[in-house]
């Protein structure tokens, strides 16, 4: 699918956000092998999201969706049952990586695991490594680095492990595998990233601590000792900072998305587009589902450039193709560093929002982890290329806003992953 974006007279508006991805797997995935039937309101209805729901479905859990409303009857630990068919991920990390974790301790129980071409040339290794050395028995293609991944349940054991990237994928993958497990697994390293999966897993009943970056956790034993979790998902923040990119870049913007999960491991855009100069305002911050959620409204802003890396980049990695556009639109020198792991996304995105802001007419080049930008050279309008990576398509989307002339995007579809409403959110703030 093609579309055409060109740049509005003005930016006005409040915007509701979709739920949050990330907590939606985990709502799904967690409720599925809790005793006991959850309601989740707010649910991502993306691609990425409908996969996990689908693969629970296959492996015997009875699950109903009603637009963004999902009800989930919890078939407890080792209520799973195998699979008669592969297990389709499609473009979902958080779906493969979460169920290898989560099916590798259900003794007996065989599932392979597989996804579309993207995900399946995503490195695996991450995950099946750590998950061998607790006794899990899985395999795949390049050595197991690959999938489709097949996974033969087995009896678990604890121990410890020292993460070496901040991955929250690979953190819960193990936290998930340790809830069959018969011994404590200590999780160090690397702790750093999201933390929704520790925060979930404690309110429903498991004995999860984390002090000065040790994540702990004991296994319940019981095949019941998870209880449901009924929760209303908060907005998504890297949906957000589309947003609040568009609006600091615009000449004439105001918007506000409402209801977005303020987690501090979630919060690295807003403060990178603070040191950027953004004018920022959060208010009506609440509790939602033990998350801190509020409401953001960002206007039009003069950036300057900053340095994005070290310990903001787990906070901020999705919506660094969007802050390099914002970098574009700064005065001075960006530099984004330690950002590595982009290449192991949907697309290489250092590579391709390179190419992407090159056509745009910005000055930009790769580095070997992450990118130096120059901004202020002014945007134009060109054909570019999602390469089916939502988050690239919703970042040339907003570029159109500010380019002169019109921006056209090819496969402007990809954005349906994780933000469905995203083309009726920009028409609904774009005026003139």
């Amino acid at each position: 699918m093609i579309r055409a974006v060109a740049a509005p007279r003005r930016l006005r508006g409040t915007i509701t956000l979709p739920g949050d991805k990330s907590i939606s797997h985990r709502a799904v995935l967690f409720n599925a092998v809790a005793a006991g039937n959850a309601v989740i309101t707010n649910f991502l209805a993306g691609a990425d999201c409908l996969a996990t729901i689908a693969c629970m479905q296959a492996l015997g859990v009875s699950i109903e969706r009603r637009a963004t409303t999902v009800q989930v009857q919890g078939v407890g630990l080792r209520g799973l049952r195998e699979p008669a068919d592969v297990l389709d991920c499609g473009n979902s990390g958080t779906t493969l990586r979460l169920l290898a974790g989560m099916l590798a301790g259900q003794e007996g129980l065989f599932a392979v695991l597989t996804g579309d071409a993207s995900l399946r040339s995503r490195p695996q290794k991450r995950i099946v490594a750590p998950l061998r050395m607790l006794g899990a028995s899985l395999d795949g293609r390049d050595g197991g680095d690959r999938a489709p991944l097949a996974v033969r349940g087995a009896t678990l054991h604890g121990g410890a492990y020292a993460l070496p990237i901040a991955s929250a994928q690979v953190k819960s993958a193990l936290l998930l595998a340790a809830l069959s497990g018969d011994g404590r697994l200590v999780l160090s390293g690397r702790t750093d990233g999201r933390d929704h999966t520790e925060r979930m897993l404690a309110v429903m009943g498991v004995d999860l601590t984390v002090t000065n970056g040790i994540v702990q956790i004991d296994p319940p034993g019981r095949a019941d000792a998870l209880q449901p979790l009924s929760l209303r998902v908060p907005g998504d923040p890297s949906s957000a900072a589309f947003w609040w990119v568009a609006a600091a870049i615009h000449p004439d913007a105001e918007v506000t998305t409402t209801g977005v999960c303020l987690n501090a491991t979630r919060t690295g855009a807003l403060d990178a587009l603070r040191a950027m100069g953004a004018r920022i305002e959060v208010h009506d911050q609440r509790v939602e589902g033990n998350e801190l959620v509020g409401d953001v409204t960002v206007r039009s802003s003069s950036l300057r450039g900053t340095t994005i890396g070290g310990e903001l980049i787990p906070r901020l990695i999705d919506e660094i193709p969007v802050l390099a556009l914002a970098a574009a639109c700064a005065s001075g020198e960006t530099l984004i560093r330690d950002a590595q792991e982009l290449r192991a996304k949907e697309t290489d995105r250092i590579m391709t929002v390179v190419a992407g802001l090159k056509a745009l007419g910005a000055a930009i080049e790769p580095t070997a982890d992450g990118m130096g930008i120059v901004g202020g050279r002014g945007l134009r309008g060109a054909m570019l290329d999602s390469h089916g990576d939502h988050r690239l398509a919703m970042t040339w989307a907003i570029a159109g806003l500010v380019a002169a002339g019109e921006t056209m995007l090819d496969g402007a579809g990809a954005v349906d992953v994780s933000y469905p409403e995203f083309w009726t959110a920009l028409a609904q703030i774009a005026e003139g």
